[in-house]
């Protein structure tokens, strides 16, 4: 199936009816409510009013194709939007709902299984229950990826309460996709001009990615593969900074002696950039090999034309193309391809 696939995007997003139709029922038990009807509908968070329109295309699963067809796409992972992650509900409704978003990705996967693949969710905030989700998706639906969020609250995945789940995926052999989620007030100057997402996103990818470095986590977790969305963040473009504060600072090398430039090639990185000369220099710096398509479907903050994106890349080899088209992502499957 994965192998005969030219066009694979690892970034990708539903809202499964399973959870939107448990909201509906019980909007006090989720935080959420569903308001409009028909295609104005709308998922709503309680406390802080931030609304999503629910377009086909993040629960339908013929919308789903449709929209693969009109990107050029071979096949998609499904993940959730960050909007449905769930982080801020009380433990149980969390794992329900990471149960209900898991169970409809595989029903709209088990739609056209040559095209969509599951990529799973579980309830971060109840560590225990996190890796106890992540091993029935694997078992249950075949899993092969896991989205979380760059953070839960306050709390950052490199803390010790995660280092389970982490583990876990390792050992499972289940790649994760990390992706941040634009709610988070990281600081002041972010509520206006949709900078919470413009800068918000890439910042709270990047926060993440250099606590897992400097924590020792990366060193300590050879076999975890993290693909980090939006291109890394502004890790790639800021990891000199990142190596020269290791090498003069020892609160920055003092759990790892691994440099940022080495641990920043222990990442994957989807080439959502919005700009040739970006992904260019993201190709150079940590190769092709570790770079694969993401378009954030269906999103005003994706790429509805991704091959076109890659076509402007200046020198971009044959055997890059391929390597960003599908063998990277055949890579984080475990796949040779």
């Amino acid at each position: 199936m994965a192998t005969q696939a030219k066009r694979i995007d690892v970034h990708n997003h539903v809202i499964p009816d399973e959870l939107l139709d448990a909201i509906a029922a019980d909007p006090a038990r989720f935080r959420m409510r569903i308001d409009g009807e028909g295609a104005k509908r709308k998922m709503v968070r309680a406390e802080t009013g931030h609304a999503f329109p629910i377009v086909p295309e993040l629960h339908d699963a013929q919308a789903k194709i449709r929209g693969l067809d009109q990107r050029g796409i071979d096949m998609a992972f499904l993940s959730p939007g960050p909007m449905a992650f769930c982080y801020w509900m009380e433990s149980d409704a969390g794992i329900e709902a990471s149960r209900l978003i898991n169970n409809g990705i595989a029903r709209m996967c088990e739609a056209n299984p040559e095209r969509l693949m599951g990529m799973g969710t579980v309830p971060m905030q109840h560590p225990d229950a996190a890796v106890a989700e992540l091993e029935r998706m694997v078992r249950d639906h075949g899993f092969r990826s896991m989205e979380i969020g760059t953070e839960v609250g306050e709390e950052q995945i490199a803390d010790p309460k995660f280092r389970k789940l982490l583990r876990r995926a390792a050992e499972l052999k289940v790649f994760i996709f990390a992706h941040p989620f634009s709610w988070t007030p990281f600081c002041a100057g972010l509520s206006t001009h949709h900078l919470n997402n413009l800068i918000g996103n890439p910042l709270g990818t990047t926060i993440m990615a250099g606590n897992l470095m400097l924590s020792g986590v990366m060193d300590e977790l050879p076999g975890l593969k993290i693909c980090l969305a939006h291109g890394g963040g502004f890790l790639p473009y800021q990891i000199g900074r990142f190596s020269h504060g290791h090498a003069v600072r020892r609160d920055v090398s003092a759990n790892t002696p691994t440099s940022p430039y080495d641990l920043l090639r222990r990442f994957y990185f989807d080439a959502l950039t919005h700009d040739a000369e970006s992904l260019r220099f993201l190709i150079d710096r940590v190769g092709a090999n570790r770079v694969t398509l993401g378009t954030d479907a269906p999103f005003d903050m994706g790429e509805d034309h991704p091959i076109d994106a890659l076509n402007q890349v200046k020198g971009l080899t044959a055997v890059e193309r391929e390597q960003i088209c599908c063998r990277t992502a055949l890579d984080l499957m475990g796949e040779s391809g």
